[in-house]
């Protein structure tokens, strides 16, 4: 995710003249390569992640005290520590690491075993594309228009917790405010929208043309509202315009996600931001789902939901919305093979569970929401949703990723 960061190689006071350059040069000239700048505590109040290159032992004093420099301007950042075989770096970074985990503060040690250690050194961008996220996460708006749905019993965290746990800001907006530009939405604007999604289709079965143009309504809605308060993600009340206007927000929710605006069904804020969370680290387009059955014997799960990115399906169909029979629901295809599942939950949004395992089929029973996913778990255990649930909605995304997750979780939370 990141391009840009700082480095500084720290040395212990009473080195001589040169020791820098003499040691780690060629650590130097690597993170370099790496679109790294080497900065002094001048320049640390960039926002760009910033590590430290452990030059020699002596230095830990000096990297607390650096520690504390870049804290003043980018507070609760991890620290990075970059070590290598020679001049008791390693044994240095352990001290520091060790002590500043006695403080409650959060970091990684990535060890070089060389300058051209390429296994170290994507250890390394990794970990600096998670200080990226992280970053990204603070300074991301989710608006949450409506309350979340009366359902979600252990899924409302206050928006002091978001805030607080993950970094985003919650931006409550009124549900009225999105009916206002729904009717205010340019006739132009609406019909484009309808023509891509029913463009896209393979086949529509139970919309109207006049459902069509309320769903589409819905997302010029919603799109006026990003714009007008600066939204990255948004999750809403979708239920309530089924009963208020008889239509459903399944492809505004489906159309921002593909264009970036990851938005979340139901006012689901812990989802909201399982589904930020596992983008931004992964790159990959998430998908959020009911689990509707579970097999703990064969350790499969089945997802369901009537809103999909079509950026993540082969190809869908138009449906009418589950529940309701109204409005549009998406049924898309997925394409077989590797996914991640996961979900936050607890009070506090500090509780995890992930999973892995692979697509072996998409469905269409009549009885569940309209995208339905059939996974077999390769790891991670389905009956643990039985016994220690944390709450409803699940998050998916293609390929494997459960390694890369848990280590940005035991990490940067």
């Amino acid at each position: 995710m990141t391009k840009r960061f700082g480095f500084t190689p720290v040395v212990p006071p009473f080195a001589g003249a040169g020791q820098v350059e003499d040691v780690v040069s060629g650590y130097m000239a690597a993170l370099e390569a790496m679109s790294g700048e080497r900065w002094d505590a001048a320049q640390y109040g960039s926002p760009d992640p910033l590590c430290f290159l452990v030059a020699t032992g002596g230095t830990e004093r000096v990297v607390l005290d650096l520690y504390t420099a870049r804290q003043e301007f980018v507070p609760d950042e991890p620290v990075l520590l970059v070590a290598h075989p020679g001049n008791n770096s390693l044994p240095a970074s352990l001290e520091v690491l060790a002590r500043l985990h006695q403080e409650g503060a959060r970091g990684r040690i990535v060890f070089l075993r060389s300058p051209g250690d390429d296994t170290g050194l994507a250890e390394l961008a990794q970990a600096l594309d998670d200080v990226a996220v992280l970053a990204t996460l603070r300074g991301t708006r989710i608006g949450l228009v409506g309350d979340p749905s009366d359902w979600l019993v252990a899924s409302s965290p206050d928006a002091d917790v978001v805030r607080d746990v993950w970094g985003p800001e919650v931006v409550p907006i009124a549900l009225s405010e999105l009916e206002v530009a729904m009717d205010a939405a340019v006739d132009a604007n609406v019909l484009a929208a309808m023509a891509d999604l029913g463009g896209g289709a393979y086949e529509s079965l139970e919309p109207s043309e006049g459902e069509m143009a309320d769903v589409a309504r819905v997302y010029a809605g919603l799109q006026a509202l990003v714009d007008r308060y600066d939204l990255d993600a948004l999750t809403l009340r979708c239920f309530d315009l089924v009963l208020d206007r008889n239509t459903t927000g399944c492809f505004a929710l489906s159309a921002l996600t593909d264009a970036g605006v990851i938005s979340g069904c139901e006012g689901d804020l812990v989802s909201t931001v399982g589904l930020l969370w596992t983008s931004l680290v992964t790159g990959e387009v998430p998908w959020m789902a009911n689990p509707a059955e579970l097999d703990e014997d064969a350790n499969t799960l089945k997802l369901a939901h009537c809103t999909v990115p079509r950026g993540l399906v082969e190809r869908y169909r138009l449906r009418s919305h589950f529940e309701s029979g109204l409005g549009v629901g998406i049924q898309g295809d997925i394409p077989l093979g590797p996914v991640t599942l996961a979900r936050i939950g607890g009070a506090m949004m500090d509780a995890l569970w992930l999973a892995e395992g692979d697509i072996t089929a998409n469905g269409d029973a009549e009885n569940l929401c309209r995208t339905q996913v059939d996974i077999a778990l390769s790891r991670g255990e389905a009956g643990d949703l039985l016994r220690a649930p944390l709450g409803n909605h699940i998050i998916l995304i293609r390929g494997h990723h459960a390694d890369r997750l848990a280590e940005w979780w035991e990490t940067m939370l």
